[in-house]
């Protein structure tokens, strides 16, 4: 299988007040660090597993599924494998904003 397309698009580029990440990991235990936004982030899995924290919580989110960032609250995730992560994640803002936490 190939990897898909993973360019990130802000909207400021296209007429749009969302930005987009296609994220694609084959690593487990990879992705970002934590980090918080001052709007709210979407994540939508299309394929594999991640364990995500979202303020005090934790949460495994597989394909299929939607989890949500609040803004301002501080949120990571990392690929728990076997098979890759791959996801869209939706920031409501025309443009990338991140505070990085560690």
């Amino acid at each position: 299988m190939t990897e898909p397309a993973t360019r990130d698009v802000e909207g400021c580029e296209v007429g749009s007040s969302v930005s987009v990440i296609r994220e694609y990991e084959t690593v487990p235990g990879s992705g970002p660090r934590l980090h918080r936004h001052p709007y709210r982030e979407t994540f939508v899995v299309q394929r594999g597993r991640a364990l995500f924290t979202i303020g005090d919580e934790q949460r495994e989110g597989t394909a299929g599924e939607v989890l949500v960032a609040p803004a301002n609250t501080p949120h990571k995730f990392v690929s728990l494998g076997p098979e890759p992560y791959e996801a869209v994640h939706i920031h409501e803002n025309d443009r990338f904003v991140t505070e990085w936490l560690e």
